[in-house]
């Protein structure tokens, strides 16, 4: 079967954007569409620059035998910022506060486009860094974990706080907390991670990080490094907290019960260098 350009560019297109981070070889490409290699890289060029033009992503090239071509997801700040105005326009509706000055998100976080965005930004951010996985605690920041991992085409991995039958054998540490300050317990899955990966830690919510000292732990006891910490909202904090490496979209500087009000502004991601 002889394919159309536009036939191809289509279906190349498609296929980039469904394995982002991975290598695909010139000859995958020439040999799927019948087509020379030459045909193949114009090609690629043409979904490069319509890539680069509409803020999808980079398309990179690697020269040489073992080389191909890349698809790396990209948000621009001009997108980042407008993701972070629909967080925090969506967190100040006074509807939102609960009992004890919670914020309820969980439509938010169980909004797939709107958690797509959010994990396409931080794959943004740590696009570089070599992530081999993505950790989180279960349950609310599963579906940060499983759109970030999307785009950076790596497997997620949740931690729990008390082990299941279906896990097999797992490893626990105990952490204090960094709001009650109790002892508290995590576990996970011996068989979840390979020692010597580099680590993404992520959640929904951030107040002191005891909760993602926790995760460092663990990644300790399974001779992992840290490869980052990623959080949609950061909540302020009078006292020490105790992670001070992390992005995050969106900061809660207070609620007031009372008046019903919810006070937010723009995480640290642009304060920090990326």
């Amino acid at each position: 079967m002889k394919w159309k350009r536009s036939e191809r560019l289509v279906d190349m297109t498609h296929y980039l954007l469904e394995h982002p981070h991975q290598l695909i070889p010139l000859t995958y490409f020439a040999e799927l569409y019948n087509a020379a290699k030459s045909s193949i890289s114009e090609d690629l060029a043409i979904i490069k620059g319509t890539f680069e033009t509409r803020g999808i992503g980079e398309l990179v090239t690697v020269p040489g035998a073992s080389g191909g071509v890349k698809y790396i997801p990209t948000v621009s700040d001009e997108e980042t910022r407008e993701i972070i105005q629909i967080l925090i326009s969506e967190l100040s509706k006074s509807d939102r506060l609960l009992p004890g000055g919670y914020l309820f998100m969980t439509d938010l976080l169980g909004n797939p486009e709107l958690m797509n965005r959010v994990g396409k930004v931080f794959a943004s951010v740590f696009k570089d860094q070599q992530i081999d996985a993505i950790m989180t605690v279960a349950t609310k920041g599963i579906s940060i974990a499983h759109a970030i991992a999307r785009h950076l085409n790596v497997p997620v991995v949740v931690v729990r706080r008390d082990s299941k039958v279906t896990e097999g054998s797992t490893v626990s540490i105990n952490y204090v907390s960094g709001s009650s300050r109790r002892i508290q317990t995590m576990v996970l899955s011996k068989r979840s991670m390979k020692s010597g990966q580099r680590v993404l830690l992520t959640d929904d919510f951030m107040k002191v990080g005891g909760t993602m000292n926790g995760m460092k732990s663990l990644l300790e006891e399974f001779d992992c490094t840290l490869g980052g910490i990623a959080v949609l909202v950061e909540a302020e904090h009078a006292g020490e907290t105790l992670v001070d490496d992390y992005y995050s979209l969106v900061k809660l500087h207070s609620v007031n019960e009372k008046e019903r009000t919810i006070q937010l502004s723009e995480g640290n991601i642009f304060s920090k260098e990326r």
